[in-house]
């Protein structure tokens, strides 16, 4: 497919999160709806309660849009030997689910434990139990028809570059290039897509505000006030150099999905129908169709 067939989105772009006090929810029917009339035809799963947890009732939900599912974000303890049982078994679950439902990615995203603790250094024998844990992730995704795809992120194990390219080094876990959190943790997405576009299975694409990096990384602002204060920004409108990292993915022959994903929150009441996060996501899409799309076509 030509790339702007490859443009999905997320349902965090509309606002859609499950972390307390982050903003006011969009009803569902409404953010797909807006999707849909923005020309997107694929979305992830987005947080506990925008799609149904029946893999038929999502696949409903979805084709009454025209839509399909991608998949869906999942973060996990991988480190903690403690947690193999538990973590596979939530995986096999989650799994089930995305593969009933036709989707075709598992986005996974190692943290520090359930609550998104500040992360610190692994030590060697908690990064090697990372390591063969993504290899039983791998197995299990690929028995159900699906990919996993390692989501560096954040406030995780897999934040900053050391840890990235630790990983990298270690095994061959494909990743979900996520240019924002990349950049934020000190990774060029851009050098990252040409030395490792072999491994690249999934892309989330977000702007950055770096000014507001420096905050997020000392810790003294979370994550959420930073994207309440506009970390990230509508494609295009940020710091990174979004175009080369796509023109970097399709010279290398990358045929997979390019997903908006710029977290939004609500936080001024409900915006008018038309309005609010739908004109952010409106804003990248007419930056990939008029700016990245053409480079692209130049450079194929």
């Amino acid at each position: 497919m030509a790339f702007l067939d490859r443009i999905a989105s997320a349902p965090i772009s509309w606002g859609i999160c499950e972390v307390p006090g982050w903003g006011q929810m969009l009803p569902t029917e409404r953010v797909l709806t807006e999707m849909t009339d923005l020309g997107i035809t694929a979305t992830e799963y987005g947080a506990p309660g925008f799609l149904p947890t029946d893999p038929d009732d999502i696949r409903s939900v979805l084709g009454g849009h025209g839509m399909s599912l991608l998949g869906g974000f999942t973060p996990l303890v991988l480190h903690d030997p403690a947690r193999r049982e538990t973590e596979l078994a939530r995986v096999r679950e989650v799994a089930a689910l995305f593969s009933r439902a036709g989707a075709s990615t598992f986005v996974s995203c190692p943290v520090m434990d359930d609550d998104w603790s500040v992360p610190r250094p692994l030590d060697r024998d908690e990064h090697r139990q990372l390591v063969r844990m993504l290899g039983e992730v791998d197995a299990i995704c690929a028995d159900a028809g699906l990919r996993q795809v390692l989501h560096p992120h954040l406030q995780t194990v897999v934040e900053t570059s050391t840890d990235v390219h630790r990983v990298l080094d270690d095994c061959d876990v494909a990743w979900c290039l996520d240019t924002g959190h990349l950049a934020i943790g000190g990774t060029d997405p851009v050098e990252f897509a040409r030395q490792a576009a072999d491994r690249v299975g999934h892309v989330h694409l977000k702007d950055v505000r770096m000014d507001l990096v420096p905050r997020m990384l000392d810790r003294s602002t979370s994550i959420m006030e930073g994207v309440q204060e506009g970390l990230f920004p509508p494609l295009g409108q940020g710091d990174l150099a979004l175009a080369d990292v796509v023109v970097t993915l399709e010279r290398a022959g990358y045929q997979g999905w390019y997903v908006i994903e710029q977290d939004t929150a609500i936080t001024t009441g409900l915006p008018p129908e038309g309005q609010g996060p739908v004109d952010d996501v409106r804003d990248s899409m007419r930056y990939l169709r008029e700016v990245v799309a053409p480079l692209v076509e130049q450079s194929a």
